[in-house]
């Protein structure tokens, strides 16, 4: 990350939204790893909310709210599903149908940082849904995919897309072939929607994609 600057796309009072690069952490334990959420407070000069995460190796657009208020505000919609959230996935492996929902139940397994598709009696698993489109092929064998994103567990799209057969192209942990040199997947928080809390207008917030690697292949133009 040469300047934070670079990243910022969205900032006003209430609060910054930031187009986060892959290999970067979200958040640090006390503040000392060099978190996003580190520099960005840094640069803001005020303690910063964070509303949702993406994980290390993904890309993206991540939300921090600048007062409490408006954290909670946020909180809530996120919790109620109301903040809309698309993704978008390069993945190996083309799903059997171009268009659908996955539903699953997930198992995350704190010891090795993973998610596990289970049964729904499973005692620790937690119901998780998508709904995908597949958008075009690219070179090597490789698919674009559109993803909303309805419940957030953890590794949810990497889970759910690994168990279908459709791995994220250099995530090994979930089935990939081979991973990638700055150890980054490729999945991208591409957009979030979500109303206003005083004007309840839509506020539209989108994080343009990479354009290196196999993503310069991925234009959505």
């Amino acid at each position: 990350m040469i300047s934070i600057k670079d990243g910022i796309i969205l900032s006003n009072h209430h609060f910054i939204a930031y187009n986060k690069p892959g290999g970067i952490a979200v958040q640090s334990v006390q503040n000392k790893e060099d978190s996003l959420e580190v520099k960005l407070q840094q640069y803001c000069k005020v303690p910063l909310h964070l509303i949702h995460r993406i994980d290390q190796p993904c890309t993206g657009v991540v939300l921090f709210a600048k007062k409490k208020p408006m954290a909670s505000y946020l909180n809530e919609l996120l919790q109620s599903h109301d903040i809309e959230r698309t993704y978008l996935a390069i993945v190996q492996g083309k799903p059997e149908k171009e268009k659908g929902s996955l539903h699953h139940f997930l198992f995350a397994h704190k010891k090795s940082n993973k998610s596990y598709v289970v049964d729904e009696k499973h005692k620790e698993g937690k119901p998780a849904q998508l709904d995908y489109e597949w958008i075009r092929e690219l070179p090597d064998q490789l698919h674009l995919l559109q993803i909303k994103l309805h419940t957030g567990r953890h590794h949810q799209i990497r889970a759910q897309l690994g168990d279908i057969g459709c791995p994220i192209f250099g995530d090994i942990k979930y089935g990939a072939k081979s991973g990638q040199e700055d150890r980054s997947i490729c999945l991208h928080a591409w957009k979030l929607s979500f109303k206003h809390p005083i004007d309840h207008k839509t506020i539209a917030i989108e994080a343009p994609p990479p354009v290196t690697g196999v993503w310069q292949h991925a234009s959505l133009k």
